[in-house]
């Protein structure tokens, strides 16, 4: 069975450290699920204040990246889904009538994300380290803005790999820094004065926009993510940069 009670699994045990003490990693975590939660009553309206609403097509080019026309009626995950933005997009694509189950581990994201696409998405609370689903259960997976707050992306990546059936996609769509060297010098400001500032005036939180960039500052660029993808396991991985690079979209099939 791959659906599951919206009302919340218990959040699974957290994976220990390289070297066995549990700590770095259950302190991530922590951290990340109590700042999602705090911030999810603003979290639609800064995403799209922040991005100029550039998020959206951001979306849209993701799930074209999905390839769900060769199963619309399948089912599909949607993991750290947060607000539910990305199973919404792809239920409103046209000639789509499949399922789709929404997975994170911060439930009042997934209770504000609740409305959306009419109440169609399956909502699970669940860790994407720890996915509550059988081997080969979905015909694709995305993943916006969130494997990069994972306590281990490697494993991340396998445990994604382990719930697709055989020739399905997972996309992975994230922020990344530009490399031409203007866009880079204004998106860094951008990322580190404009948006800190914002954010928390508008959210409340202290700290939970200065995450944002450093959590992007120290993710993996596009070429190494889409090797540590082929080194889980992937085949046929690619990615394509948006918006200058500003954001990447990353795919591979089981």
């Amino acid at each position: 069975m791959y659906a599951v009670n919206a009302a919340l699994l218990a959040s699974p045990a957290v994976k220990a450290s390289p070297d066995g003490s549990g700590a770095p990693s259950a302190e991530k975590r922590r951290y990340v699920r109590e700042m999602f939660s705090a911030i999810a009553p603003t979290y639609d309206l800064l995403n799209h204040l922040l991005s100029v609403n550039i998020d959206r097509s951001w979306r849209e080019h993701a799930v074209a990246q999905l390839r769900w026309e060769a199963r619309p009626g399948g089912r599909y995950l949607d993991a750290c889904a947060g607000t539910l933005d990305f199973a919404a997009t792809l239920l409103a694509r046209p000639g789509f009538r499949g399922s789709v189950v929404g997975a994170d581990f911060a439930l009042p994201m997934l209770r504000r994300g609740a409305g959306k696409a009419n109440g169609r998405v399956l909502r699970a609370g669940s860790d994407a380290l720890e996915l509550p689903f059988e081997d080969g259960t979905f015909d694709g997976a995305t993943v916006g803005f969130g494997v990069r707050n994972l306590t281990d992306l490697d494993a991340g990546l396998v445990e994604l790999r382990r719930v697709l059936r055989v020739g399905a996609r997972l996309v992975i769509l994230d922020f990344t820094t530009p490399a031409f060297a203007p866009m880079r010098a204004f998106y860094l400001f951008y990322f580190r004065r404009v948006l800190p500032f914002v954010g928390r005036l508008v959210s409340g939180h202290p700290t939970a926009y200065d995450y944002l960039p450093s959590s992007v500052m120290e993710f993996p660029s596009p070429p190494v993510l889409e090797v540590r993808m082929v080194r889980a396991g992937f085949r046929e991985c690619g990615h394509q940069l948006l918006t200058g690079g500003i954001a990447a979209v990353h795919w591979g099939e089981r």
